[in-house]
């Protein structure tokens, strides 16, 4: 079963930062694309960032470019996203995903099909931005 375990959200201030954390339990990530998604209340699930497995290609989403960046260290099996300047509306779960195809890419269908089509999702890491 494929497990995706997140962490490193948090409460912060607007204009602050953090570094959430992806890793595998039991399995490699290294060899497939990653994405990070978020769920805000009432809202749907979307895709705001992801990075491809061999060259390291990303995609930000355009609501968020700028302020957040997406890294793997493929020693550490981990992937990261890394927020700066955040503002109150990145309030959400943060949660990491995979469509586990072997060597994947990272695209805009990417974030679009596994927002919908993941079935692992795991309890993903709450960020709030609030004063």
């Amino acid at each position: 079963q494929v497990q995706l375990v997140e962490s490193g959200g948090g409460l912060v201030q607007p204009g602050g930062s953090l570094r959430l954390s992806c890793e595998a339990s039991g399995w490699t990530l290294n060899y497939y694309a990653i994405g990070w998604f978020r769920q805000a209340p009432g809202k749907e699930r979307e895709g705001v960032s992801c990075i491809s497995s061999r060259d390291r290609s990303t995609i930000i989403v355009d609501s968020v470019k700028g302020r957040l960046s997406v890294s793997r260290d493929n020693d550490k099996n981990m992937v990261y996203l890394h927020m700066n300047n955040l503002k109150p509306e990145d309030t959400a779960v943060y949660y990491c995903a995979t469509d586990l195809k072997l060597h994947g890419t990272c695209t805009d269908e990417f974030l679009r099909s596994v927002a919908t089509d993941f079935a692992s999702w795991g309890q993903g890491t709450q960020v709030t931005v609030s004063s």
